[in-house]
């Protein structure tokens, strides 16, 4: 049984820091690309960033880049995002992602998800 399970969102003002945490389960982390999505206005959901299980690859949204940090710590099935500056439009439930095909994991349809976690962030 596959399972992400997303923890550590929470209430930040602008300007603060937040990290999230994807604990994984099951086969849906060996091996497998890991990566971020968030709901965006006018869209079912918007890519934010994913990585290779080396993390030698990596790939952010353009609104986040510079900003959050997609690591990984594969000894604990762990996938981590790190969001800094952050600003109110970033408010929204994250949700972890993975898929064993890194090329495939923006795309979204083939990716297991979590449950999401929330991130408000207040001006």
């Amino acid at each position: 049984q596959v399972q992400l399970v997303e923890s550590g969102g929470g209430l930040v003002q602008a300007g603060g820091s937040l990290r999230l945490s994807c604990a994984t389960s099951g086969r849906a982390f060996s091996g497998y690309a890991m990566g971020w999505f968030r709901p965006a206005p006018g869209k079912e959901r918007e890519f934010v960033g994913a990585g290779t299980y080396s993390g030698s690859l990596t790939t952010y949204a353009d609104s986040v880049k510079g900003r959050f940090t997609i690591s990984r710590d594969n000894a604990k099935n762990t996938v981590y995002l790190q969001m800094n500056s952050l600003k109110p439009d970033d408010t929204a439930v994250y949700y972890c992602v993975s898929n064993p095909d890194y090329y495939r994991i923006r795309g979204g349809s083939s990716n297991y998800w979590g449950q999401g976690t929330q991130v408000t962030v207040s001006s």
